[in-house]
């Protein structure tokens, strides 16, 4: 008898808080920090709750990209993944509510692997379908933008 996957999972995550910008976050046997930079009243012990976001993405579209590219048997070999929002941070600043306020994302993924720019292309078009991250961002209005890049 075949064992079936679960389509459907529960994720979990805590945090102690102990300030206004500090949150010490466990999900699964790993703690991580958010935090805001001394400028804004934190302590820069970690990256911003939006700082957070875009590295999610970036570290979903590496994941996702690694198991796209096995399934069309395409060597990407080791990704880099630079990314840059436009970010309105009316809404932080309690100037008024935005919809949408990760305007924009580009990410840039450079591939060192064999794959050339047709077959990385056609990876980057799996990972669209694919990447939770990447679509949680699409519906949400954001411009996501992906270049991969062989030889990088």
């Amino acid at each position: 008898m075949a064992i079936r996957m679960k389509t459907t999972v529960v994720l979990k995550a805590s945090a102690d808080c102990p300030s206004h910008s500090l949150a010490r976050v466990a999900a699964r046997d790993l703690e991580f920090v958010i935090d805001e930079p001394a400028e804004r009243g934190g302590t820069n012990l970690g990256p911003t709750p939006t700082e957070t976001a875009i590295a999610a993405l970036i570290g979903c579209t590496n994941v996702i990209g690694h198991k796209c590219a096995g399934a069309l048997g395409v060597d990407i070999g080791h990704l880099t993944i630079d990314a840059e929002c436009s970010f309105d941070r009316r809404g932080v600043t309690l100037a008024e509510e935005i919809e949408v306020p990760f305007q924009s994302v580009l990410l840039t993924v450079r591939s060192n692997g064999s794959a050339d720019q047709e077959e990385l292309n056609k990876v980057g078009a799996e990972v669209e379908k694919f990447c939770p991250l990447s679509k949680l961002f699409q519906n949400a209005g954001t411009d996501v933008r992906v270049e991969w890049i062989a030889g990088g």
